[in-house]
């Protein structure tokens, strides 16, 4: 018989890949915070219900992808805000034209990942970012392993057409 790990515990290893996962689907660290405090609340009201065998990582990261959903669905398409990969691009050093196109880049491959639908976009930041394997992405998005991985697959393939054309877009207009 395996027992369930304290539930602080489950707080305190996986508090900081939620919120970074949290992050990247909310883009607005406020909006994380928020949407990783009610993942903790429903967590913990559900936690005693949670079987001893349940892949807890796998539980949680489903858990804040249904609460990221609700709080989207709340704020509206309209409002989504478009942010940079990561928040800590500004590295001392680095030369001005180099950052900004490279500011540039991320900023496209944000509102590319913003643009997919919601299951394709979880899919690829938990494989891609959080590093989950396919059957706990499966676990959190409540899906099969086979479709885990099309969703991934689709979110890829997607992922890479918009830039291709995008890069295309700004050949054209560098011709000119």
């Amino acid at each position: 018989m395996t027992l369930k790990p304290a539930f602080e515990s489950l707080v305190d290893a996986h508090g900081a890949e939620l919120f970074a996962y949290l992050w990247r689907m909310t883009r607005d660290a406020p909006d994380a915070e928020d949407c990783l405090q009610e993942t903790y609340l429903r967590a913990y009201r559900a936690y005693p219900r949670l079987d001893s065998t349940a892949n807890c990582r796998a539980w949680l990261y489903k858990i804040a992808t249904n609460t990221a959903r609700t709080h989207l669905k709340r704020r509206g398409r309209t409002q989504a805000r478009t942010a940079d990969l990561d928040p800590d691009l500004t590295r001392g050093g680095d030369p001005i034209p180099e950052n900004v196109e490279r500011r540039q880049s991320l900023a496209a491959v944000a509102r590319v990942v913003e643009s997919l639908p919601y299951q394709q976009r979880a899919a690829l930041i938990l494989r891609k970012y959080q590093e989950l394997s396919y059957s706990a992405i499966a676990a959190a998005l409540d899906c099969t392993e086979a479709a885990a991985r099309a969703n991934v697959y689709q979110a890829l393939r997607k992922l890479r057409e918009e830039l291709k054309l995008a890069r295309s877009a700004n050949d054209q207009n560098d011709r000119r």
